[in-house]
């Protein structure tokens, strides 16, 4: 399994967001919701937009997609609103040694 390290845990607060290149969509995007941490693609399902680029909630834990306005909550991938039906990929997060690490399959 390979890791992607996307920051010191002590540099990555509540209310973070960070853009890491890796994983088969190329980009994934890590957030930091109230102490809980997501790793989402940056891929939006309804037309490849750029998901991360979009606005985000950190008390709702969702993305908004800013080409068309698709919602998608960051622990699951699930579309929360159209045009997007089709969820996107979520990855598991986890802090090894003080450092933020997101796991790819």
């Amino acid at each position: 399994m390979a890791e992607i390290d996307v920051a010191p845990a002590d540099e990555f607060p509540p209310g973070s967001m960070k853009l890491v290149q890796g994983g088969p969509a190329g980009w994934i995007g890590v957030y930091n919701c109230g102490g809980n941490l997501y790793a989402i693609e940056d891929r939006c399902s309804h037309d490849d937009g750029p998901l991360c680029e979009g606005e985000w909630d950190p008390e709702l834990c969702r993305v908004v997609c800013p080409r068309h306005g698709s919602a998608f909550d960051l622990a699951t991938g699930r579309p929360l609103s159209l045009p997007a039906y089709q969820p996107v990929e979520t990855y598991p997060v986890r802090i090894v040694d003080g450092v933020v690490r997101v796991e790819l399959p």
